[in-house]
C-alpha cells in the first residue's frame, strides 16, 4: 500500500471493491452517499439496493459479460455494483456512443444482458433507473439480506475500452487487485477526508471518471453529487450550494467551460480543496487562469485505460504547470527513441514514453495483434511523446501519431497550441496537420476565442512566437470546437474539417 489511509493494515490492492464499498458501509452507514436529482440515498439503503439487485440478477449474469449502458447515475453505481457482487463481468460503455457504433462494439463480445435507460434493439436488457434504485431501498428495508459467493481479488472489476475515435474500441480487463493498486495511488496523490464531497463531470465509462466518481469516492465513505448533465452555469451552481471539496474535472476542455460560465466569476467555491485534472495535457496558460480566478491548483495527472495512474501531481510538490507530475510508486516511466522504441533516452530529451506498474492491463481481449504492438519488454508503449526532467518529472508533448511532419520538421501540436493560448481571449486551441504534396504536412490551427480575437492577431502572434515551420498556414476562429464523447477536443473531426476546408495542396 503507497497511501496514507487511517488502517494501515489495509491493504487496498488485496482487496476486492466489494470489501471496500462493505468497510463504508459499515464505517457510516446512515452518511450520505449520492446526491442527485432523484433524491439522496445513504451508504445502507444504496448497499440494499445493490444485495437485492444483484440477487434478481445473478442466475442470468453470473460468469457472463453484462453491458452497462447508463449515463453517470445513481442507477450506474447500483447496476455496476450488483454485477459484481453476482460475479458478472461489468463491459463500460460510454452512453453518448453513436447507436451504429453502438451495435457494432457489443456485438463483438455478445453481453448475456444490457443494462440501460435508454432504447436498444438487438440485445437483451433491463431498465434501471435513479428513481427504481431509490424505490428498491425504501421497499426492501428490513429484509433478510441475499448471500452472495465471495469475490476474489483476481477476478474481473471492469471491462473497458480504449476511446475508439478510429476503428471498433480495443476492450481488456482489470480486476480487482489491478483497481484496487489504482485507487491506492490517486489516494497517494490527491489525500481525501472523510467528510469530502465529490462533484465528478468525466463519464464514469472513461478510466478518468471511473476512479474519481466510482471507485475512490468510497475509499473514506464520501458524499459524490452526481450532475444530471453537463451544463456550465449548472455545475458552478452545484459546486457552491454542496459544499463541493474535489471537484473531479477531468480533461482541459471541463475547466475551460467552467470559467467561461457566466455564474463563475462570482461564485463562492470557497467548499473547494482538491480540483484534480486528467485525459489530456493541460495548457500553462490554463493553469494560470484557473489559479487566478480560484487559488487554487488544477493537480495535473497522467493514465490510459491499459493503465492509470501513471503519474500525479500532487499537492506537497507545489505548482507544476506543465508538467503530469512524478511517476506514482511501484511505476517505472522511460522514455524511449521514436524509432526503435528500444534505446532509453536521458532526462531532457524528447521520446515515446513506456511504462510499468502492477495496475496495468494483461492484454486486448481477442486481439494479440494489438496487445503485442502495446505490450513489449514488459512496458506498455503509450503512444504519447515526453520528456522527464532531472526530478523525474513527466513532461507531455503530443501523441506521437499526432506530430505534425512539415519539411523534415517535426512540428508538436502542443507547443503550437500552447502559444496561440496565450492571446487574451482565447479559450481552447487545437493544431492538426494536412497532407501537402511539397511540404509533406502543412499546420493548422483551429482556435475557440472571443470577441476581438481575429485570424490576423493570433497570426502575428504566432510568428513572432513560433519558428517559421511551426507557424500556421491557417488559423480557423470558431465558436466553438468539437469534443469526444470523453470530453476531449476530437483531432479526428478537426482534420477533416481541414481537408473539407482547405483540401489537399498540391
Amino acid at each position: 500500500m503507497v497511501s496514507n489511509l487511517p488502517d494501515s493494515e489495509w491493504n487496498i490492492s488485496e482487496s476486492t471493491l466489494i470489501e471496500v464499498l462493505a468497510r463504508a458501509v459499515e464505517a457510516h452507514p446512515e452518511r450520505p452517499y449520492v446526491r442527485c436529482e432523484a433524491g439522496d440515498i445513504t451508504y445502507a439503503a444504496f448497499d440494499r439496493a445493490v444485495s437485492h439487485l444483484a440477487h434478481r440478477l445473478q442466475d442470468r449474469v453470473s460468469g457472463k459479460d453484462v453491458c452497462v449502458f447508463l449515463p453517470n447515475s445513481l442507477a450506474f453505481l447500483a447496476g455496476y455494483f450488483a454485477l459484481l457482487r453476482a460475479r458478472a463481468r461489468p463491459a463500460l460503455v460510454n452512453i453518448n456512443t453513436p447507436s451504429a457504433g453502438f451495435d457494432k462494439l457489443v456485438s463483438a463480445f455478445n453481453p448475456a444482458l444490457v443494462l440501460t435507460n435508454e432504447a436498444v434493439d438487438g440485445f437483451k436488457t433491463v431498465g434501471l433507473s435513479d428513481a427504481d434504485v431509490i424505490a428498491l431501498a425504501a421497499e426492501t428495508e428490513g429484509a433478510p439480506t441475499p448471500k452472495f459467493d465471495p469475490v476474489g481479488s483476481e477476478d474481473v472489476c471492469a471491462v473497458m475500452f480504449t476511446g475508439g475515435t478510429t476503428g471498433l474500441p480495443k476492450r481488456m480487463v482489470h480486476s480487482h487487485s489491478a483497481i484496487g493498486a489504482a485507487m491506492d495511488r490517486i489516494e497517494w496523490g490527491w489525500p481525501t477526508q472523510g467528510d469530502d464531497v465529490w462533484l465528478p463531470v468525466a463519464p464514469f465509462t472513461h478510466i478518468y471518471g471511473y476512479l474519481m466518481g466510482v471507485t475512490n469516492p468510497i475509499l473514506r465513505a464520501g458524499t459524490l453529487v452526481i450532475p444530471p448533465r453537463f451544463q456550465p452555469d449548472l455545475i458552478v451552481d452545484m459546486l457552491v450550494e454542496n459544499r463541493v471539496t474535489i471537484f473531479g474535472g477531468g480533461p482541459p476542455a471541463i475547466y475551460q467551460a467552467l470559467m467561461a460560465a457566466t455564474n463563475f466569476p462570482n461564485a463562492n467555491l470557497g467548499g473547494l480543496r482538491t480540483c484534480p485534472g486528467g485525459g489530456a495535457p493541460f495548457p500553462v496558460a490554463l493553469h494560470e487562469q484557473w489559479k487566478q480566478a480560484t487559488g487554487l491548483t488544477i493537480y495535473e495527472g497522467y493514465g490510459m485505460t491499459e493503465i492509470a495512474p501513471i503519474s500525479i501531481n500532487t499537492p506537497h510538490d507545489g505548482d507544476r504547470f506543465g508538467s503530469a507530475g512524478k511517476p506514482c510508486p511501484g511505476n517505472t516511466i522511460e522514455i524511449v527513441d521514436l524509432e526503435t522504441g528500444e534505446t532509453v533516452l536521458p532526462a531532457g530529451e524528447k521520446g515515446e514514453i513506456r511504462v510499468r506498474g502492477p495496475h496495468m492491463m494483461e492484454g486486448y481481449e481477442d486481439d494479440p495483434a494489438e496487445t503485442s504492438a502495446t505490450l513489449r519488454h514488459g512496458f506498455v508503449y503509450t503512444g504519447d511523446i515526453g520528456m522527464l526532467d532531472d526530478e523525474e518529472f513527466l513532461m507531455i508533448t503530443d501523441r506521437k501519431k499526432d506530430v505534425i511532419l512539415h519539411k523534415g520538421f517535426n512540428v508538436f501540436p502542443r507547443e503550437v497550441e500552447e502559444v496561440l493560448l496565450t492571446v487574451p481571449g482565447t479559450q481552447q486551441a487545437c493544431v492538426v496537420g494536412l497532407a501537402d504534396a511539397r511540404a509533406g504536412e502543412v499546420v493548422i490551427a483551429f482556435v475557440m476565442a472571443g470577441e476581438g480575437v481575429t485570424n490576423g492577431t493570433l497570426d502575428a502572434h504566432a510568428k513572432k512566437h513560433l519558428s517559421a515551420y511551426k507557424t500556421p498556414a491557417q488559423i480557423v476562429v470558431a465558436d466553438i470546437l468539437p469534443l469526444t464523447a470523453n470530453g476531449k477536443l476530437d483531432r479526428l473531426a478537426l482534420r477533416n474539417q481541414a481537408q473539407e476546408r482547405f483540401g489537399t495542396p498540391s
